[in-house]
């Protein structure tokens, strides 16, 4: 029944992120499209009224026209419509599965002792919830030391950008040398998610709210607040795509098994950014299409890198029974692949499902080496010989 319950659990949480994540982004994406879609208002009422920029659109039978004001209009209403619970929400419904499915589970689920021997699973857990911790301080520190321009006005990204590059592409390194490969690309994506709810819960809303004040109080609004908004709002523009395909590529054995699984999280996320690069500078009007000829580029050199050498075939030697087979299935996978609450419905707990499964154990356990997951039950290459040849005769 734990089983079960933990099962609903995880069902129940990944489809409340989904949702939220959906919110999130799609707002991100559809007020980037927006900004960069506004045009200089040609009416002299629109202009009087402090009007920036306008568009009109059509969307379910009806016809819309957003005006974008750069400072609020003195009869500014007590109802706005505020857009920062779907980010709150994304982050804590993510949090909250990493909790159910790695933190309470580390010693299945965030500790490979191929990759570092942890001293105790509660060592991993401070270790996990560190990075996230740190890699906001640092993204942090990073914007507010360094995004200065000679005239104090904030935009020097230039500096900011090579700072997080740089500490993303060691948090992947540090993290797939610390923690299960599975483990370490999501904690690399759920940092970043991290540092962009922090922009939104620390300075995107506060800076808002901290202008509407200064309005109706009749004060002039402090610019630095719409810089800084404007700036981390840019940022999380560009986060969003690397944190999904890190969230995304978890799920995947061949990329965070690989040898060198930091380089592939890191390629990964770079192409994210390429393609974000070319829907941005598209809603400019701009066809970028050197970026997305970067983004395929990186994408076809690591498909075509990671590429797994052909499996020689099975030694001319005694055929490998269905006997040896289970025993070692046995010892090695019936944990999770027994009964009715088989992971992902692969049942190897007899002969029909040895043989209906065979082509995805010579995948995942010979080819990839992704099963036993982070081989906690510590099967032998002889073990995974054998069934290279199970899987290869006829």
């Amino acid at each position: 029944m734990d089983i079960y319950l933990l099962d609903w659990a995880n069902l129940l949480l990944r489809w409340l992120h989904v949702i939220t994540v959906i919110a999130w982004i799609g707002a991100s994406f559809y007020f980037v499209w927006l900004d960069n879609h506004l045009v200089k208002p040609m009416s002299d009422e629109l202009k009087a009224k402090g009007v920036d920029g306008e568009l009109w659109a059509v969307h379910g039978g009806g016809f819309y026209n957003p005006q974008k004001y750069m400072v609020a209009p003195g009869n500014l209403p007590q109802d706005l419509h505020w857009f920062y619970w779907e980010s709150y929400w994304t982050w804590m419904s993510g949090f909250a599965l990493f909790v159910v499915l790695y933190l309470c589970n580390a010693s299945q689920m965030l500790i490979d002792t191929r990759i570092h021997a942890w001293g105790a699973p509660w060592q991993a857990v401070a270790a996990a919830l560190g990075f996230l911790v740190v890699g906001t301080a640092v993204y942090d520190i990073a914007c507010s030391v360094l995004d200065r321009t000679k005239d104090g006005s904030i935009g020097n990204d230039g500096r900011v950008m090579a700072v997080v590059v740089v500490f993303v592409i060691f948090e992947s390194w540090l993290a797939c040398h610390l923690f299960a490969g599975r483990a370490a690309f999501l904690i690399v994506g759920a940092t970043l998610a991290t540092m962009m709810t922090a922009n939104v819960a620390h300075w995107i809303i506060p800076g808002q709210r901290k202008v509407i004040a200064q309005m109706r109080a009749g004060h002039k609004p402090d610019p630095i607040y719409g810089q800084r908004g404007k700036q981390r709002s840019v940022h999380n523009t560009y986060f969003g795509l690397p944190v999904l395909i890190a969230m995304l590529s978890n799920h995947y054995g061949m990329l965070h098994q690989h040898a060198q699984n930091w380089i592939v999280l890191c390629v990964l996320m770079a192409a994210g950014v390429a393609i974000r690069i070319f829907f941005v500078k598209r809603h400019k009007g701009v066809n970028s299409w050197g970026a997305v000829a970067l983004a395929l580029a990186l994408l076809a050199g690591l498909i075509a890198w990671m590429a797994p050498k052909p499996q020689p075939a099975a030694a001319a030697a005694a055929p490998v029974t269905l006997e040896q087979v289970q025993a070692v299935v046995a010892q090695r996978c019936a944990m999770c692949h027994t009964g009715e609450v088989a992971q992902k419905g692969v049942r190897l707990d007899s002969a029909e499902g040895l043989a209906a499964h065979k082509a995805q154990m010579l995948q995942q356990v010979v080819v990839q080496r992704a099963m036993p997951l982070n081989n906690a039950t510590g099967m032998t290459d002889e073990e995974r010989a054998l069934i290279n040849r199970w899987a290869q005769q006829p």
